[in-house]
């Protein structure tokens, strides 16, 4: 690989008039945006212990009533761009939200789309587009951009889930507002994932020109999720069986931009990955272990969650069998044809 010139090289004068033009020289730069063979990532394998933020929510709670927050949040921030960054990996964004009891979160609308992994407490709901939404622990609820949503909590104690986003691609693509709106009225009927999509590979009758919509499940509980995985390593084997959040209806990712996996890991499992393009979040719904992200040791328990930036080298051991949901970008880079996987 050739070795380019750089900035110092050049007259200063030269240096001053492409100033004043408001231009710059590419080769100085160029090996920066696009570095030989690999993405060389910001993004820094992070960490985030939910014993050490659990009483930090609370006094949240204490602090600041959700009028003043709107939507009361402790952001997880990428430990390669700074505590205050709003993003964890490049393209993912995310952070713990705290509801207590006969709390709403106020109706909204934004741009970028969202899912919530319901971490601790009962009674907590979320309304999107009218469907009321219950949120136990380890269910993932979806909303997508453009869907009105907001949140209530009809339990006893207060309710933490993990917020995931798309925001920072929103962010980079100037996109990214959000609009108020009152409360919705909520439809008298379970939501779609009790009724309509109750059983794996079963759908609604298609009726010809019956409106479709584009997220027609919206909550994914977390219990047939676990019984599924079980059922799975039953049959497959081990170390590790994964899988993957579908629209029902389509079979595609959950969102455009986002996709998620379940994953269990059995007792004293021990699974190294290929290397993929896509970021990732690993959020630990049950047991406890450690991973090995770029060298860097993470060793986690239920509740944590921890990132690995582009082609991270992992690898993951479960003390006990554990349970755990990543977050990834791969269905945005499938959209862009670049996602790839390389062997280690």
């Amino acid at each position: 690989m050739a070795q380019l010139g750089t900035l110092e090289e050049l007259p200063e004068d030269y240096r001053e008039e492409m100033a004043a033009a408001g231009v710059a020289p590419l080769w100085p730069m160029m090996r920066n945006v696009l570095p030989h063979g690999a993405p060389k990532p910001v993004t820094k394998p992070g960490h985030w212990r939910y014993e050490a933020i659990r009483p930090l929510l609370h006094r949240a709670g204490e602090l600041t009533p959700v009028e003043k927050a709107e939507r009361r949040v402790l952001v997880l921030s990428d430990p390669g761009r700074g505590v205050g960054a709003m993003q964890a990996t490049s393209s993912i964004y995310l952070g713990l939200q705290f509801l207590l009891p006969g709390e709403t979160a106020p109706a909204h609308v934004h741009t970028p789309s969202a899912v919530r992994i319901i971490v601790e407490g009962e009674g907590g709901y979320t309304v999107v587009d009218g469907e009321k939404l219950p949120m136990q622990e380890g269910d993932l609820v979806l909303t997508p951009g453009g869907e009105w949503h907001d949140h209530g909590h009809e339990g006893k104690e207060p309710v933490v889930w993990l917020d995931a986003l798309d925001l920072p691609l929103f962010v980079y693509l100037e996109g990214s507002y959000a609009e108020e709106g009152p409360l919705q009225n909520q439809r008298n009927r379970p939501d779609a994932s009790q009724i309509d999509y109750r059983a794996a590979g079963l759908a609604p009758a298609r009726k010809l020109g019956a409106h479709k919509k584009r997220y027609p499940m919206t909550r994914y509980p977390w219990a047939r999720t676990r019984e599924a995985l079980v059922e799975t390593m039953k049959y497959d084997g081990g170390p590790v069986v994964e899988l993957d959040y579908i629209n029902p209806e389509t079979g595609a990712d959950v969102l455009p931009t986002m996709g998620f996996t379940a994953m269990m890991i059995e007792a004293g499992g021990e699974e190294k990955p290929v290397l993929r393009s896509c970021s990732s979040a690993f959020h630990v719904i049950e047991g406890s272990g450690h991973s090995i992200v770029n060298g860097a040791r993470i060793d986690w328990a239920a509740k944590d969650t921890f990132t690995a930036p582009v082609f991270a080298e992992i690898t993951h051991h479960a003390d006990e069998e554990a349970f755990l949901v990543r977050i990834h970008d791969r269905p945005l880079q499938e959209k862009l044809d670049y996602y790839e996987e390389r062997s280690r």
